[in-house]
């Protein structure tokens, strides 16, 4: 176990080292991506399978090892596959690379943080345990919660690991669509900014948050009725 800790540890290491030692963020940058944009158009019309498949297993990836750039994908898999197929390959993507992001970081610190920090982790376990699915449904909705930060503390949990997937793609696809058919206009889009507006954001967690507030009403509702 140890050993395939070890490893798993310097695999990542490996990947961040050369990320930062080629610079390969560049090529997930959003004017990268812009100017590229009729190249892979191009690619696409020619490939339409290779690039297909290739996008969909970067895009697990960048999402698997949370590299930054996830955000620029999604723009460009809406200028590539158009707004309905775009939709379907990020959704897929953006959940396989979150469960395996997920099951990595479950790998390497739930159980230590477990036996460290078991009985004051208690309560919060429990909490998990019975409303885990309400509360992940809510960060994954709401997009003002890093997408890699989400995957690390959830894989701390119990959660288990099919609710965590499901529940992560419905929760995901809002903000996917947001982002997908942002990236339908790419051409004539000037920054990453201003394709979430406050409003919109806010929007989605009223939205999250929806579930878990009116299953509060609902057990408030039975408790009354049981003690009236």
């Amino acid at each position: 176990m140890k050993k395939k800790l070890v490893f798993l540890l310097v695999l990542v290491a490996c990947v961040v080292a050369a990320w930062h030692l080629f610079d390969l963020g560049r090529y997930l940058s959003f004017y990268y991506i812009q100017s590229k944009q009729a190249e892979w158009q191009l690619a696409l019309e020619q490939h339409p399978l290779w690039v297909g498949v290739g996008f969909f297993l970067v895009y697990v990836l960048v999402t698997g090892l949370s590299i930054p750039g996830a955000a620029v994908m999604t723009l460009l898999a809406g200028s590539l596959f158009g707004l309905a197929l775009g939709t379907l390959i990020v959704s897929f993507a953006s959940t396989l690379g979150a469960t395996l992001a997920f099951l990595l970081a479950r790998f390497i610190g739930r159980d230590f943080v477990q036996k460290r920090f078991g009985d004051q982790l208690q309560t919060i376990n429990r909490g998990v345990e019975n409303e885990g699915g309400f509360y992940l449904f809510t960060l994954r909705l709401a997009p003002v919660f890093p997408f890699f930060l989400v995957n690390i503390l959830m894989a701390l949990t119990p959660i288990r690991l099919w609710s965590y997937v499901w529940i992560s793609q419905v929760g995901m696809l809002a903000g996917t669509l947001v982002y997908v058919n942002a990236g339908t206009q790419l051409g004539q889009l000037d920054s990453m900014q201003g394709i979430l507006s406050p409003a919109l954001i806010a929007s989605f967690v009223l939205l999250g948050l929806l579930p878990l507030v009116a299953k509060k009403i609902v057990e408030f509702l039975r408790a009354k009725r049981a003690h009236g």
